[in-house]
Protein backbone atom coordinates (compact mmCIF):
# COMPACT_ATOMS: atom_id res chain seq x y z
CA UNK A 1 0.00 0.00 0.00
CA UNK A 2 1.48 3.13 -1.00
CA UNK A 3 2.48 5.51 2.42
CA UNK A 4 0.94 9.02 2.18
CA UNK A 5 3.48 12.08 1.96
CA UNK A 6 4.56 13.36 5.42
CA UNK A 7 3.03 15.83 6.89
CA UNK A 8 5.14 18.09 8.94
CA UNK A 9 3.86 18.09 12.65
CA UNK A 10 1.99 21.17 13.95
CA UNK A 11 3.85 23.48 17.04
CA UNK A 12 4.22 21.21 19.61
CA UNK A 13 1.24 21.82 22.23
CA UNK A 14 -0.72 23.44 19.51
CA UNK A 15 -4.18 21.89 18.23
CA UNK A 16 -3.36 19.92 15.27
CA UNK A 17 -5.42 22.38 13.60
CA UNK A 18 -7.90 25.36 14.66
CA UNK A 19 -10.80 24.26 13.84
CA UNK A 20 -10.24 21.42 16.73
CA UNK A 21 -11.02 24.16 19.41
CA UNK A 22 -14.44 25.07 16.77
CA UNK A 23 -15.43 21.22 16.65
CA UNK A 24 -14.24 21.02 13.74
CA UNK A 25 -11.34 18.90 11.93
CA UNK A 26 -9.57 19.86 9.01
CA UNK A 27 -7.19 16.76 6.90
CA UNK A 28 -4.33 17.79 4.57
CA UNK A 29 -6.24 18.00 0.95
CA UNK A 30 -9.49 17.87 2.21
CA UNK A 31 -12.60 19.82 3.59
CA UNK A 32 -13.72 19.80 7.51
CA UNK A 33 -15.41 17.41 9.01
CA UNK A 34 -16.79 17.06 12.28
CA UNK A 35 -15.65 16.43 15.55
CA UNK A 36 -17.38 17.07 18.66
CA UNK A 37 -16.82 19.21 20.77
CA UNK A 38 -17.00 16.69 23.25
CA UNK A 39 -13.48 15.92 22.47
CA UNK A 40 -10.40 17.60 22.08
CA UNK A 41 -7.36 16.92 19.27
CA UNK A 42 -4.01 18.34 19.55
CA UNK A 43 -0.17 17.95 18.88
CA UNK A 44 1.84 18.08 22.62
CA UNK A 45 4.85 16.83 20.97
CA UNK A 46 6.25 15.76 17.70
CA UNK A 47 4.70 12.69 16.08
CA UNK A 48 2.41 12.36 19.31
CA UNK A 49 -1.40 13.31 19.11
CA UNK A 50 -3.49 13.92 22.08
CA UNK A 51 -7.17 13.15 22.17
CA UNK A 52 -8.99 14.27 25.22
CA UNK A 53 -13.06 13.67 26.45
CA UNK A 54 -13.75 17.13 27.15
CA UNK A 55 -17.50 16.82 29.75
CA UNK A 56 -15.90 18.23 32.48
CA UNK A 57 -19.19 18.94 33.99
CA UNK A 58 -20.26 15.26 33.67
CA UNK A 59 -16.77 14.28 34.90
CA UNK A 60 -15.76 13.15 30.97
CA UNK A 61 -18.50 10.09 31.33
CA UNK A 62 -18.73 8.73 27.77
CA UNK A 63 -22.04 8.53 26.00
CA UNK A 64 -22.85 7.88 22.36
CA UNK A 65 -21.34 11.42 20.89
CA UNK A 66 -17.61 10.63 22.91
CA UNK A 67 -17.56 7.19 21.28
CA UNK A 68 -18.47 8.36 17.92
CA UNK A 69 -16.14 11.71 17.83
CA UNK A 70 -13.32 9.20 19.39
CA UNK A 71 -13.93 6.63 16.42
CA UNK A 72 -13.81 9.03 13.49
CA UNK A 73 -10.76 10.81 15.35
CA UNK A 74 -9.21 7.44 15.69
CA UNK A 75 -9.89 6.75 11.84
CA UNK A 76 -8.14 9.76 10.66
CA UNK A 77 -5.13 9.62 13.26
CA UNK A 78 -4.82 6.00 11.61
CA UNK A 79 -4.58 7.02 8.53
CA UNK A 80 -1.74 9.64 9.24
CA UNK A 81 1.61 8.54 8.93
CA UNK A 82 2.68 11.73 10.75
CA UNK A 83 1.37 10.29 14.35
CA UNK A 84 3.24 7.45 15.77
CA UNK A 85 1.67 7.77 19.57
CA UNK A 86 -1.27 8.91 21.26
CA UNK A 87 -2.15 9.75 24.57
CA UNK A 88 -5.83 9.44 25.72
CA UNK A 89 -7.27 11.53 28.64
CA UNK A 90 -9.61 13.80 29.86
CA UNK A 91 -9.82 17.37 30.32
CA UNK A 92 -10.51 18.92 33.40
CA UNK A 93 -8.13 16.92 35.69
CA UNK A 94 -10.35 13.64 35.50
CA UNK A 95 -9.97 10.56 32.72
CA UNK A 96 -13.31 9.87 32.91
CA UNK A 97 -15.96 8.52 35.40
CA UNK A 98 -16.91 5.90 32.38
CA UNK A 99 -20.25 5.58 30.57
CA UNK A 100 -23.08 7.89 30.76
CA UNK A 101 -25.91 6.35 33.08
CA UNK A 102 -28.32 8.20 32.10
CA UNK A 103 -27.65 7.25 28.24
CA UNK A 104 -27.57 3.81 29.38
CA UNK A 105 -30.82 3.31 31.28
CA UNK A 106 -34.52 2.32 29.32
CA UNK A 107 -33.03 0.56 26.38
CA UNK A 108 -34.52 -2.64 24.72
CA UNK A 109 -32.62 -5.39 23.91
CA UNK A 110 -32.25 -4.42 20.70
CA UNK A 111 -31.02 -0.81 21.12
CA UNK A 112 -28.45 -2.14 23.98
CA UNK A 113 -26.90 -4.68 21.97
CA UNK A 114 -26.46 -1.98 19.24
CA UNK A 115 -24.83 0.29 21.70
CA UNK A 116 -22.12 -2.74 22.75
CA UNK A 117 -21.51 -2.51 18.96
CA UNK A 118 -20.53 0.58 18.66
CA UNK A 119 -18.46 0.30 22.32
CA UNK A 120 -16.62 -2.46 20.51
CA UNK A 121 -16.40 -0.90 16.83
CA UNK A 122 -14.15 1.69 19.35
CA UNK A 123 -12.15 -1.23 21.22
CA UNK A 124 -10.92 -2.34 17.81
CA UNK A 125 -9.54 0.63 16.77
CA UNK A 126 -7.84 1.25 19.85
CA UNK A 127 -6.26 -1.87 20.28
CA UNK A 128 -5.47 -2.18 16.76
CA UNK A 129 -4.23 1.33 16.04
CA UNK A 130 -0.67 1.43 13.96
CA UNK A 131 0.50 3.81 16.73
CA UNK A 132 1.27 3.58 20.35
CA UNK A 133 -1.20 4.63 23.39
CA UNK A 134 -0.60 5.95 26.42
CA UNK A 135 -3.71 6.52 28.70
CA UNK A 136 -3.04 9.47 31.65
CA UNK A 137 -5.54 8.08 33.91
CA UNK A 138 -5.79 11.62 36.05
CA UNK A 139 -8.09 11.97 38.46
CA UNK A 140 -10.52 9.46 38.59
CA UNK A 141 -11.11 6.75 36.33
CA UNK A 142 -14.08 4.26 36.51
CA UNK A 143 -15.99 1.25 34.73
CA UNK A 144 -15.99 1.40 30.93
CA UNK A 145 -12.90 4.31 30.96
CA UNK A 146 -10.62 1.73 32.54
CA UNK A 147 -11.36 -1.11 29.57
CA UNK A 148 -10.78 2.27 27.33
CA UNK A 149 -7.35 2.39 29.34
CA UNK A 150 -6.32 -1.23 29.04
CA UNK A 151 -6.50 -1.55 25.38
CA UNK A 152 -3.60 0.60 25.24
CA UNK A 153 0.32 0.17 25.67
CA UNK A 154 0.92 1.98 28.80
CA UNK A 155 -0.94 3.15 31.95
CA UNK A 156 0.23 6.05 33.85
CA UNK A 157 -1.75 7.42 37.16
CA UNK A 158 -0.97 10.14 39.84
CA UNK A 159 -0.65 9.26 43.27
CA UNK A 160 -3.94 10.32 44.14
CA UNK A 161 -5.73 8.71 41.57
CA UNK A 162 -9.22 6.76 42.31
CA UNK A 163 -9.55 4.15 40.03
CA UNK A 164 -13.23 2.48 40.46
CA UNK A 165 -15.28 -0.81 38.69
CA UNK A 166 -18.81 -0.22 39.50
CA UNK A 167 -20.27 -2.81 37.28
CA UNK A 168 -21.65 -5.20 39.87
CA UNK A 169 -23.24 -2.55 41.80
CA UNK A 170 -24.83 -1.75 39.30
CA UNK A 171 -26.02 -4.85 37.62
CA UNK A 172 -23.89 -5.10 35.36
CA UNK A 173 -20.75 -6.84 33.90
CA UNK A 174 -17.76 -5.78 32.77
CA UNK A 175 -17.54 -4.50 29.13
CA UNK A 176 -14.64 -2.71 26.83
CA UNK A 177 -13.22 -5.93 26.87
CA UNK A 178 -12.08 -6.06 30.37
CA UNK A 179 -12.49 -9.36 31.37
CA UNK A 180 -9.83 -10.12 28.66
CA UNK A 181 -7.70 -7.11 29.44
CA UNK A 182 -7.86 -6.79 33.04
CA UNK A 183 -6.78 -10.61 34.22
CA UNK A 184 -3.91 -10.30 31.45
CA UNK A 185 -2.21 -7.23 33.76
CA UNK A 186 -3.10 -8.01 37.36
CA UNK A 187 -3.64 -11.49 36.96
CA UNK A 188 -7.23 -13.44 37.47
CA UNK A 189 -7.72 -13.20 41.10
CA UNK A 190 -6.71 -9.92 41.54
CA UNK A 191 -8.88 -9.19 38.99
CA UNK A 192 -11.20 -10.80 40.38
CA UNK A 193 -11.29 -9.07 43.31
CA UNK A 194 -11.07 -5.72 41.96
CA UNK A 195 -14.20 -7.06 40.04
CA UNK A 196 -15.96 -8.01 43.29
CA UNK A 197 -15.19 -5.46 45.36
CA UNK A 198 -15.06 -2.25 43.02
CA UNK A 199 -13.15 0.11 44.43
CA UNK A 200 -11.64 2.65 45.22
CA UNK A 201 -8.19 1.87 44.20
CA UNK A 202 -5.31 4.35 45.04
CA UNK A 203 -2.49 5.20 42.22
CA UNK A 204 0.42 3.66 44.10
CA UNK A 205 -2.23 -0.23 44.50
CA UNK A 206 -2.86 0.14 40.70
CA UNK A 207 0.51 0.11 40.21
CA UNK A 208 1.56 -2.62 42.65
CA UNK A 209 -1.39 -4.51 40.97
CA UNK A 210 0.59 -3.89 37.63
CA UNK A 211 -2.61 -2.43 36.69
CA UNK A 212 -0.43 1.17 36.07
CA UNK A 213 2.67 1.09 34.34
CA UNK A 214 3.67 4.30 36.31
CA UNK A 215 2.56 6.29 39.24
CA UNK A 216 3.54 9.90 39.52
CA UNK A 217 2.63 12.97 41.39
CA UNK A 218 -1.06 14.17 40.36
CA UNK A 219 -0.07 17.31 38.77
CA UNK A 220 3.21 15.33 36.69
CA UNK A 221 0.71 13.00 34.92
CA UNK A 222 -0.22 14.12 31.75
CA UNK A 223 3.07 15.64 31.33
CA UNK A 224 4.63 12.05 32.19
CA UNK A 225 2.42 10.19 29.32
CA UNK A 226 3.19 12.60 26.70
CA UNK A 227 6.76 12.16 27.54
CA UNK A 228 6.20 8.37 27.33
CA UNK A 229 4.24 8.80 24.28
CA UNK A 230 6.84 10.88 22.98
CA UNK A 231 9.70 8.04 23.62
CA UNK A 232 7.49 4.96 21.93
CA UNK A 233 7.24 7.58 18.89
CA UNK A 234 10.89 6.87 18.44
CA UNK A 235 10.94 3.14 18.26
CA UNK A 236 10.53 1.22 14.88
CA UNK A 237 7.10 1.24 14.27
CA UNK A 238 6.41 -2.06 12.12
CA UNK A 239 9.01 -3.87 15.05
CA UNK A 240 6.67 -2.59 17.68
CA UNK A 241 3.54 -3.70 16.03
CA UNK A 242 4.84 -7.12 15.37
CA UNK A 243 6.15 -7.82 19.13
CA UNK A 244 2.53 -6.32 20.80
CA UNK A 245 0.75 -8.22 18.14
CA UNK A 246 2.80 -11.72 19.83
CA UNK A 247 2.12 -10.28 23.48
CA UNK A 248 -1.53 -9.59 23.38
CA UNK A 249 -2.34 -12.82 21.59
CA UNK A 250 0.20 -14.96 22.63
CA UNK A 251 1.01 -18.64 21.23
CA UNK A 252 -0.51 -21.90 22.47
CA UNK A 253 2.81 -23.83 22.22
CA UNK A 254 5.92 -23.26 21.74
CA UNK A 255 6.19 -24.67 18.13
CA UNK A 256 3.55 -22.48 17.10
CA UNK A 257 5.64 -19.51 18.58
CA UNK A 258 8.45 -20.18 16.58
CA UNK A 259 6.50 -20.34 13.16
CA UNK A 260 5.49 -16.68 13.74
CA UNK A 261 8.78 -15.62 15.33
CA UNK A 262 10.32 -17.03 11.73
CA UNK A 263 7.88 -14.74 10.05
CA UNK A 264 8.27 -11.47 11.82
CA UNK A 265 11.99 -11.82 12.01
CA UNK A 266 12.04 -12.80 8.42
CA UNK A 267 9.98 -9.60 7.74
CA UNK A 268 12.20 -7.29 10.19
CA UNK A 269 15.52 -8.39 8.77
CA UNK A 270 14.78 -7.78 5.58
CA UNK A 271 12.75 -4.65 5.67
CA UNK A 272 13.87 -0.62 5.99
CA UNK A 273 13.59 -0.31 10.04
CA UNK A 274 16.73 -3.62 10.71
CA UNK A 275 18.63 -1.43 7.67
CA UNK A 276 18.22 1.64 9.78
CA UNK A 277 19.72 -0.07 13.20
CA UNK A 278 22.10 -1.86 11.86
CA UNK A 279 23.66 1.37 10.04
CA UNK A 280 22.94 3.34 12.96
CA UNK A 281 25.06 0.97 15.28
CA UNK A 282 27.84 0.01 12.56
CA UNK A 283 27.87 4.11 12.51
CA UNK A 284 27.79 4.39 16.19
CA UNK A 285 24.85 6.87 16.06
CA UNK A 286 21.03 7.09 17.06
CA UNK A 287 18.73 5.43 14.97
CA UNK A 288 16.34 7.43 13.50
CA UNK A 289 12.68 5.37 12.60
CA UNK A 290 10.81 8.27 12.53
CA UNK A 291 9.97 8.18 8.99
CA UNK A 292 10.02 4.87 7.91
Amino acid sequence: MARAPHRPDPQPGRPAVAECLLGLHRRAGGGLTVAAAVITLDRPAPRVARLLINRPDKRNAIDHAVRQAMTDALRELAADPGVRALVLGGTGGVFSAGGDLPSMAGLDEAAARERMAHIHNLCRLIAEAPCAVVSAIEGVGAGGAIGLALLGDEIIVGTGTRILFPFLKLGLTPDWGQMLTLPRRVGLPAARRLLTGGGPLDGAEAHRLGLADEVTADDAVMARAIERAAALAQLPRDALRRMNRRLEAPSATLAAELVREADDQARCLTGAEFAEGYGAFMNRRAADFTDL
